[in-house]
């Protein structure tokens, strides 16, 4: 058995904003693994400032993987602990090898197109014209739950749009969830909050920055409507820490992006948590390609969570790879009849 790496950078088709800037391109990284005729592909997916692997050793640990290969997932997976997005190409190669075609990782009713994912339509942060341009897209588009990252605009114009969305639909008809990416002051924040009831939401992400587990624990505890931790859950490995976040800051829900917390492993172990403290949770691609959106699809159809799911199809992207995913109607389905770009 060897293993190769390659680097990849994935084009945005127009700029796509976030609290922490614009994104032009994503870096990303694939782990190839050959044994005999069989291949296998991974992917390593990576985002600078947000992931805590984003580390100067970064190339060097994904060679040392790919050196030490012969030792298996499961013992690579304890070894690369602060590397999760390289733990789950790892994990990602080895289902590919493994399986009876590189791209059908867990096979169900998903993969045959029998039944699809909900998910959410995800309106990314610009111009209030912009964000509302996306918004009436979505709806079009047959999204029942559209997601808006805030914080980059004045919050009044937030509001206006979250008013648009109320003045023309209920929220049995549209569900709206709010990423606040920890914009936020602590000060500030249940004032928002209060403001932000008003429009009926579903919830809201990262409400103020991480690492603030007091005044976390104290807005979940009087928020008006549920809080939901992202970026609270990065850089924090052991299970007993895990059990100790959730059981200080008692969110209503958890967002599990599997390329940030150690793959379909440190997943489970989020998920195991959050059940036995009765907190809810979906997943979350973090800007993937196409390859490493498939296996996260995949593996989540299988949990059996009815709740939309924050999986994106890489059509952000100029150079993502053909694959048989597709959105239609506000879900995510796996067209087994569409053939895989081939990159392995």
């Amino acid at each position: 058995m060897k293993a190769t790496y390659q680097k990849y950078f994935l084009q945005f088709k127009k700029p796509s904003g976030t609290s922490r800037g614009v994104l032009l391109q994503k870096e990303t990284w694939f782990i190839y693994i050959e044994n005999g005729t069989k291949k296998g592909v991974g992917e390593c997916g990576i985002l600078r400032g947000l992931s805590c692997d984003d580390r100067p050793d970064y190339e060097q640990k994904i060679l040392w993987t790919c050196k030490n290969i012969h030792l298996g997932k499961d013992a690579l997976w304890e070894l690369l602990v602060e590397f999760p997005s390289i733990q789950f190409g790892v994990e990602m190669a080895f289902k590919s090898l493994e399986s009876d075609t590189p791209f059908v990782l867990f096979p169900s009713d998903f993969t045959k197109g029998i039944k699809a994912i909900p998910i959410n339509g995800l309106v990314w942060m610009g111009s209030k014209s912009q964000m509302l341009e996306q918004i009436i897209q979505k709806i079009n588009e047959g999204f029942k739950c559209v997601k808006l990252k805030i914080g980059a605009i004045a919050f009044e114009k937030e509001c206006e749009l979250l008013h648009y969305i109320r003045s023309k639909f209920t929220p049995d008809e549209i569900e709206i969830r709010v990423d606040a990416n920890g914009a936020f002051s602590v000060e500030s924040a249940l004032d928002k909050l209060i403001q932000l009831s008003e429009f009926k939401i579903h919830s809201i992400e990262q409400p103020i920055t991480k690492n603030n587990h007091d005044s976390m624990a104290v807005l979940c505890e009087n928020t008006p409507f549920p809080i939901a931790l992202d970026e609270e859950l990065i850089g924090v490995f052991a299970y007993e820490e895990k059990e100790k976040l959730l059981q200080k800051i008692r969110p209503n829900y958890i967002i599990l992006k599997p390329s940030f917390i150690g793959g379909f492993r440190g997943t489970q172990e989020w998920i195991s948590i959050a059940t036995k403290l009765n907190i809810g949770w979906w997943i979350t691609s973090a800007l993937e390609s196409s390859v490493g959106l498939n296996a996260i699809a995949q593996w989540t159809f299988l949990q059996n969570n009815s709740l939309p799911q924050g999986l994106g199809t890489g059509s952000l992207y100029t150079n993502n790879f053909n694959s048989p995913l597709e959105v239609i109607n506000g879900t995510l389905e796996y067209n087994p009849n569409k053939k895989w770009e081939v990159i392995i």
